[in-house]
């Protein structure tokens, strides 16, 4: 196993099988933004927790790419993909 796939449980796994370029890009964001939690947010989706001064903001895509294009919209962080 890899290490970029190490931390990810095998459900997240299931969904990034078809965009693993992203899997570099997640582990740059939590890299640069450790206080957004990323991970599977079940039923086939990927789900982001983004903390905010009253309270949080959840964000669910059904793929990692728009997922981290929209968690950037919130945070500022513009990454390549």
């Amino acid at each position: 196993m890899t290490e970029g796939y190490a931390e990810m449980s095998w459900r997240a796994l299931r969904l990034v099988r078809e965009e693993p370029d992203q899997v570099l890009r997640l582990q740059a964001f939590r890299v640069a933004q450790p206080e957004v939690i990323i991970g599977d947010g079940g039923f086939g989706v990927w789900q982001a927790r983004i903390p905010e001064p009253d309270g949080e903001r959840i964000i669910s895509r059904y793929t990692l790419r728009e997922l981290l294009d929209k968690v950037g919209e919130f945070t500022g962080e513009h990454s390549a993909h």
